[in-house]
This record gives structure tokens, C-alpha cells and sequence, in this order.
């Protein structure tokens, strides 16, 4: 039996024919972001795939099928979608989600599943899951970072999501083997700051390095993806001591009033919003963009190996 799988006609013409292709998520869209900004920055990233030859496919679980590629009809449906009437899909709940016909946006871990159903290699986000703080009594552990482990997808983000413990988040790669690169610079990126003091533990320049990579992991049958820690542009970044004390006020706040589980990322940023007037929106619209650019350019390099 074959999975529930339904394509965009574009999505599927590029797969047929060899081109590239790059997923994304839909949680960012569901639950990372605002109406109508969410709408906006979904359609902004999918052109800027497609200015860097690379075909775009947002991928969604609707009516009982994993849709890879969205027309814009479906994209502002799903914009429109209240963050509580759909379900934020990690490993564990994609299947639920199609067995029930609900309507589910995929975070990184169950983007990159369907992705590797579909036949797509490549996948842009804007920061990945991790180790959350207070992991060492909470246990609260993005599945994000598993996934990377087991499935050949290579993933492009601004690193994890500074609301994390990044050290730990690393730490946890490291042991599980994940190949963790940063682009262009020593130093690993921390989401809307450029770079996080931790210094990375391997280091690439150009996307054909990292294509290579790729295909060499697969051909000593090393199983898990690869992600790539690209930094936030300059002209967007939040330094560090001016995010750093916002973060440390939502965090708090989200303790004290007991939210837990799939619903702290989500109060985080939106408090995070709050607080910089709106700033750490449009600095992760400026690093999806990028990492949607530089995925692009990976998945065209794959194509031409």
C-alpha cells in the first residue's frame, strides 16, 4: 500500500522530469505566524524558490491526504486555518491526522517524512526544534532532532530556535550523528542572531559542497539527513544582548503560567512579537527567505551531480 500522497501538478511535473525541488512546512504558516503576514511570507518564500530555479512544495495534511505543493487557493486556506483547528504534526501524530481527515501542519520532523515519501531531498525552515531549557527535569526534546538522525533529508535552517538550550540542542546532534554545518561562517548561527559563541563542528562555502556531502553520506549508507546552519542576513539580524533579555521575559512568563508541551514554541514567538513591536517577525521573514535561497541552490546542485 502506497502512502497518501497528493501533488501539485507543478510538484509533480519537476519530480518526473529530475528537476529540483524544495519542501517546506506549514507550521511556520499555521502557528508561527500571523494572519495575513503568514500568507505574505508563505507566498514570498515560495517565489524566492522558484527566482533560484528550484520548484517550491509546501507540504500539509488535508482531508486525509499529505499534500506535497499547494496552489494558492489551498496556501491562503491554510493561512486562514485557526491555529486550534489544526494540528501541529510531529512523528508520533502524522498518521492520526490522515486516518481521522483532519487538517494538520507539519513541523520540521513530519515535513521531512513526507518530504522522503515524496522523493524530495531538500527542505528550508526557518530554525529547527531542540533541546528545550529545563530539558533536564521537563525531558522536552524536539522529535526534530531524532529525525534528523534517521531520514536522508537535508535540512536548511538558521540553526535552533533561540528560545532553546543551543548547547544541549548540539550536544544531542553530536551524539546522534547528525552532520550539523554551518554555511559560510566558524561560529554557529542562533536564529535571529548572525552568530551564538558555540563554534561549529564542520563548516561548508558553497551548496554544491554541501550537495556533495549528500551524496556521499548516501553512498556509505549512512543513515539521517544533514542540516545546514545558514546565518540570518546582517541587515536583519536582532544581536544577541538585544534578544537575549527578551527571550529570558517570554520564558519566564510562559513558567509562570504553566504552558507546556506543543504550545510553549508557539506563546514564545508570539510573546517574543510582542515585546520586540513586531522586530522578530519581519528578522524570520528575512531568514526564511534566505534559507529558502540557499536550499535552492542545494537542490539544484543535487540535480546537476
Amino acid at each position: 500500500m502506497t502512502a497518501p500522497l497528493t501533488f501539485s501538478p507543478e510538484v509533480r511535473d519537476a519530480l518526473a522530469a529530475g528537476r529540483p525541488v524544495v519542501a517546506l512546512e506549514s507550521t511556520i504558516i499555521t502557528h508561527g505566524m500571523p494572519w495575513p503576514q503568514n500568507l505574505d511570507m508563505a507566498r514570498q518564500v515560495e517565489q524566492a524558490i522558484r527566482d533560484n530555479g528550484a520548484v517550491p512544495a509546501t507540504i500539509a495534511v488535508m482531508g486525509g491526504q499529505i499534500h506535497v505543493g499547494m496552489d494558492d487557493k489551498a496556501l491562503e486556506a491554510l493561512a486562514q486555518t485557526p491555529p486550534d483547528q489544526a494540528m501541529k504534526l510531529s512523528r508520533a501524530d502524522l498518521a492520526v491526522c490522515l486516518a481521522n481527515g483532519r487538517t494538520g501542519a507539519t513541523t520540521v520532523a513530519a515535513t521531512m517524512i513526507c518530504a522522503h515519501l515524496a522523493g524530495i531531498r531538500v527542505f528550508a525552515t526557518g530554525g529547527i526544534g531542540g533541546v528545550h531549557r529545563g530539558a533536564e527535569s521537563s525531558f522536552d526534546i524536539s522529535a526534530d532532532l531524532q529525525e534528523l538522525a534517521q531520514t536522508p533529508v537535508t535540512v536548511v535552517a538558521a540553526g535552533a530556535k533561540a528560545i532553546l538550550d543551543l548547547p544541549k540542542t548540539w550536544e544531542v546532534l553530536e551524539t546522534l550523528g547528525v552532520p550539523v554545518i554551518a554555511y559560510g561562517q566558524d561560529d554557529l548561527p542562533a536564529f535571529w542572531s548572525r552568530a551564538s559563541g558555540i563554534r561549529a563542528p564542520l563548516r561548508m562555502d558553497s551548496p554544491d559542497q554541501i550537495a556533495a556531502a549528500a551524496a556521499m553520506r548516501a553512498r556509505l549508507g549512512l543513515n539521517g539527513g544533514q542540516l545546514v546552519a545558514n546565518p540570518i542576513p546582517p541587515e536583519a539580524e536582532i544581536a544577541a544582548e538585544v534578544i537575549g533579555p527578551v527571550i529570558e521575559q517570554a520564558l519566564s512568563e510562559a513558567e509562570a503560567q504553566r504552558i507546556a508541551a506543543k504550545q510553549v514554541t508557539p506563546f514564545l514567538l508570539q510573546r517574543i512579537f510582542e515585546l520586540t513591536e513586531g522586530r522578530s517577525l519581519h528578522s524570520n521573514i528575512a531568514l526564511v527567505l534566505n534559507n529558502a535561497r540557499l536550499a535552492s541552490q542545494i537542490a539544484v546542485a543535487m540535480t546537476q551531480r
